[in-house]
């Protein structure tokens, strides 16, 4: 579990970056640049250290660079403000394989209920196209507070709310089909 986060703390390094320099100092183009900065810096030292960087890790990098320099150069915190959007559709986009969360739950639920689960893996695409809408819906207004808001409660609330009522409904449906062959 430990490792997860620290993944996910190293995906969302920049964007971590940004929130707590614009929250600490209120100005979106220094944060932008420290984040940029930070981006660069993050890559620079995991190749120094050999560590391997993916396609994301790239494809992140660039985000960062090309919107937070529109950023800047326009002094319209709109471009940084939709990067989160640009992650949330390319992960639904993956999430749109048929399959693609059979491997990452136990062989009960995937024996068990396995059309649930291509069911809920097209669920889980639609919420990342919806957040990423949000996300863009609400970087157009502009509104730092707002935008802050809705990437650290609501999208992370989301996606809460949403593996609990999956581990609920997997829970039921695994105990009812197995009811069911005993019976």
């Amino acid at each position: 579990m430990k490792d997860v986060f620290a993944r996910l703390g190293a995906d969302f390094f920049s964007t971590i970056l940004f929130l707590a320099i614009y929250l600490a100092t209120d100005n979106v183009l220094l944060a932008t640049g420290v984040a940029i900065a930070g981006a660069i810096a993050q890559v620079i030292y995991a190749r120094i250290k050999g560590k391997p960087l993916g396609y994301m890790t790239y494809a992140s990098l660039a985000l960062v660079i090309v919107l937070g320099s529109a950023t800047l150069l326009t002094h319209d915190p709109r471009f940084v403000l939709a990067k989160p959007a640009i992650g949330h559709f390319a992960i639904g986009a993956i999430m749109l394989k048929r399959g693609w969360l059979l491997r990452y739950l136990p062989a009960i639920v995937t024996e068990t209920i396995p059309e649930y689960v291509t069911v809920a893996g097209y669920a889980w695409a639609a919420l990342m196209f919806v957040l990423g809408a949000g996300t863009i819906g609400i970087a157009m207004t502009g509104d730092m507070k707002l935008w802050t808001f809705y990437v650290t409660v609501v999208l992370v609330g989301a996606k809460i709310a949403a593996f609990a009522i999956q581990y609920v409904a997997f829970r039921l449906l695994v105990g009812s089909r197995i009811r069911a062959a005993r019976a």
